[in-house]
């Protein structure tokens, strides 16, 4: 297929030539959880066509927003993982999560659900409530797990449990969207039992201050 563009001077229409087409921005946001095989995108990308995600996976390549690397020397396993430009990404799909959270007042019966989902809205929300400390947290739903990372190099997420977080948040979903939407701080979720923060050190501290 040719690639498209909007031939516009304009640096949202260059932007749309690179990511607008049709999962795309979705394919970023499961390899900003890591580098990923592509039965693992597949898996946690329901609805899309092999034909679609090979597709979108070699644009991805083609405009240096991902690279495709073998997994071990001797092996023939291959994972997909962002450049510094492809993850350069994240605070445009923050953007996004921001402007659609108000819209999952309520999970539709077709919806799927991957707990990973919610890691960029909690983690903008939970950033500015770590202030300086470093460290990861790790959060457990009952869809499933996945962590937060705060350190120098910027915020960031993984999917799965982290081998040694500094804090442990377990929550519900809906709770989890709550406090995304800002209508429930975390410290007033753990006050009310609402939310199970385990951990010490600074950063378990200030995400119970706050």
């Amino acid at each position: 297929m040719p690639h498209r563009s909007y031939d516009q001077y304009c640096s949202v229409a260059r932007a749309l030539d690179v990511v607008g087409e049709r999962w795309a921005l979705l394919i970023v946001r499961e390899l900003l959880a890591g580098p990923r095989r592509y039965t693992d995108l597949h898996a946690d990308l329901p609805g899309v066509s092999t034909d679609v995600l090979a597709s979108r996976l070699k644009d991805l390549e083609r405009d240096g927003l991902a690279v495709r690397r073998r997994l071990t020397r001797s092996g023939a396993t291959y994972v997909y993982e962002l450049t510094p430009r492809g993850r350069g990404l994240l605070p445009v799909l923050a953007a996004l999560a921001d402007w659609g959270t108000p819209a999952l007042e309520e999970r539709r019966p077709t919806d799927a659900v991957r707990a990973h989902w919610l890691a960029i809205p909690l983690l903008q929300r939970l950033a500015p409530l770590t202030g300086p400390h470093t460290g990861t947290v790790g959060v457990q739903l009952d869809e499933g797990a996945f962590h937060l990372r705060f350190d120098e190099s910027g915020p960031g997420y993984g999917d799965g449990p982290a081998e040694q977080p500094d804090a442990r948040l377990t929550l519900s979903a809906a709770t989890c969207l709550e406090v995304t939407r800002g209508t429930l701080a975390l410290a007033r979720g753990v006050k009310e039992g609402r939310i199970e923060l385990d951990g010490s050190g600074p950063l378990a501290d200030a995400l119970a201050e706050r």
